[in-house]
This record gives C-alpha cells, sequence and structure tokens, in this order.
C-alpha cells in the first residue's frame, strides 16, 4: 500500500478493522493475527513469509498473488465488505449468501 493521505483509512476499510488498529499495523506498533496476515498477503500479492518476517522476496510466492486475484476490489464498499466476510463464520457465510442471492433475483 503506498504512503500517503488517507492511507490507514483505506486500510481499515479493506480489512474491516477499525482505523486505531490499522494505524498500529502500519506503525508496528502491532501485528495481525496469522489468518489475517494470510488475507493481507493475498490481498496484495505479497508471499506470507516476507510480511510475518521480512525475510525472502515479496513477491516469490506467486499461488498467494495468483489466488488474490479475483478479489481485487476497486470500490471502497465492496473492500469493506470483503473485509467483514473474512471475519464470518462458515454457516454465516452461507446464511448471507442465500440472503445476497436473494436481493439480486428481486432486481
Amino acid at each position: 500500500m503506498t504512503k500517503g493521505r488517507g492511507r490507514t483509512t483505506r486500510l481499515a476499510d479493506m480489512f474491516g478493522v477499525s482505523r486505531e488498529t490499522a494505524r498500529k499495523w502500519l506503525s508496528d506498533m502491532a501485528r495481525p493475527e496469522t489468518k489475517r496476515l494470510t488475507e493481507i498477503a493475498g490481498r496484495f500479492g505479497v508471499s506470507f513469509e516476507w510480511l510475518a518476517t521480512g525475510r525472502g522476496e515479496p513477491k516469490g510466492f506467486m499461488k498467494v498473488q495468483d489466488a488474490a486475484a479475483p478479489y481485487r476490489v476497486d470500490h471502497r464498499e465492496q473492500a469493506r465488505l470483503f473485509g467483514l466476510i473474512g471475519r464470518l463464520t462458515r454457516d454465516q457465510r452461507r446464511a448471507l449468501l442465500v440472503i445476497l442471492e436473494q436481493m439480486v433475483k428481486k432486481d
């Protein structure tokens, strides 16, 4: 993520966390949990090892990058939704799918 104005807010929205949490991640005051690091690595197309430890090449594992490609988002709302969905249980995600499919059918 490039430096600049709004970076903390963009990161928070992308992963469904508070701006304070995103600020701590960006300033190395806190580290995301392993599950979240995996999500971040996939979203930004970098290797998990590099993100978690700083070792290795940032883009050394194409499988992570390729797997993330369908999930890249351009809109802030989509990024927030994706971040929130990632925090749901499997049953909650299935229920949400049913609701969303019904909403789309009404259009």
